[in-house]
């Protein structure tokens, strides 16, 4: 769950600057048209929504158990849900393109309070691939998860993106039924048009990255900041992250890593993910073992000590700098409070801690 790799890092980085909604062809479904019907599986949590009734708002998120950025941004559709839920918006979490559903409902149940919205399966009696992921993700040209759709009281599309870039005020204004839908598709349109520019330099960013042409790397992220609005231009930080690696600039890597860090002090997730790299990614020859500690530390705290993951995390960090006693207490909490998947994991390490032995990482 915790391991980064260069795809899952190029995935993350495409899916923060906006490029899901790179197309592989001309979309049928767009901002500004009507939204399709909901054409679920099972229900996993809450009350089924059978159809978009006029009168309601909907945001509709595509997720995956598999998917790392979809951890990261369910916190924050959770508190969308919080605090819009008495204002008449339904969030269903739509799980999508899944590899085991079984997976779906241990899932929910250990967000608990952090995944409180609705949960659906995709309907695959007919087609594997999913009826929403064909008639919703597949018709808006969309290719990476997770992404959203937020339809207005009369049934339309209104906004469709990464969830971590929805803003409140369009929610505001879709619920109040102020917003401009015209304006906003032609917004829409003109953004295609820029990420697919931003696929095109990405694309040319990853294959300089695995040919290990640096310059050429730096180059091309030189474009995608020129095409991105300056309040998106910090997402491009994780692909800078990986330029640093690859060349072993470790004191522009671990100054990347604090500022992303320093951006993101409540988000649990991504902090624990930061941290995790630091401590386990094998391509580091030089671990900043504090500075993992202390975004291990800012996890905990934004978790509320709730999460075993990212105490495990916790642990794993002070152990590594010889604090064995503390590394043992923490993961001893982690296992009272892991379910069933997690407790054999965490109990081995535990059980090597107890023997002075750093276990490898899962």
């Amino acid at each position: 769950m915790k391991k980064w790799h260069l795809q899952w890092a190029l995935g993350a980085l495409a899916m923060a600057v906006g490029m899901t909604m790179a197309l592989k062809a001309e979309p049928t479904l767009k901002v500004g048209d009507p939204a399709p019907k909901i054409q679920n599986g099972k229900w996993v949590q809450g009350d089924p929504v059978k159809e978009l009734k006029e009168g309601k708002t909907y945001l509709v998120e595509f997720w995956a158990t598999w998917c790392g950025p979809c951890r990261v941004s369910i916190p924050h559709l959770n508190e969308i849900h919080n605090k819009y839920k008495e204002q008449g918006l339904v969030v269903i979490g739509q799980d999508c393109w899944e590899r085991d559903e079984a997976l779906v409902a241990p899932f929910v149940e250990k967000m608990a309070d952090k995944m409180t919205y609705r949960v659906a399966l995709d309907d695959k009696a007919d087609n594997q691939k999913g009826k929403m992921a064909e008639t919703w993700m597949a018709a808006a040209g969309r290719n990476g998860i997770p992404s959203a759709f937020l339809v207005d009281k009369k049934g339309m599309i209104a906004w469709i993106g990464h969830p971590m870039e929805l803003k409140d005020t369009v929610i505001e204004e879709v619920l109040a039924g102020k917003y401009d839908l015209k304006k906003a598709a032609e917004e829409n349109a003109t953004k295609q048009k820029s990420e697919a520019k931003l696929r095109t330099i990405m694309n040319a960013f990853g294959r300089a990255l695995q040919e290990k042409d640096w310059d050429t790397a730096n180059a091309k992220l030189s474009e995608a900041e020129k095409i991105l609005p300056e309040d998106e231009q910090s997402n491009l930080d994780s692909a800078r992250m990986e330029v640093a690696l690859g060349k072993k600039d470790y004191p522009a890597y671990y100054k990347l890593v604090s500022k992303m860090s320093d951006a993101a002090k409540d988000n649990a997730m991504q902090q624990n993910e930061l941290a995790w790299r630091i401590l386990t990614d094998e391509r580091l020859e030089e671990r900043d073992l504090k500075l993992a500690e202390k975004i291990a530390d800012r996890a905990n705290e934004a978790a509320k000590g709730k999460d075993a993951g990212i105490l495990d995390t916790l642990a794993r960090a002070k152990f590594m700098q010889g604090q064995k006693d503390e590394a043992i207490d923490l993961q001893t909490k982690a296992l009272k409070l892991a379910d069933s998947n997690q407790q054999e994991s965490l109990q081995k390490t535990l059980d090597s801690y107890k023997q002075g032995e750093l276990p490898k990482a899962d």
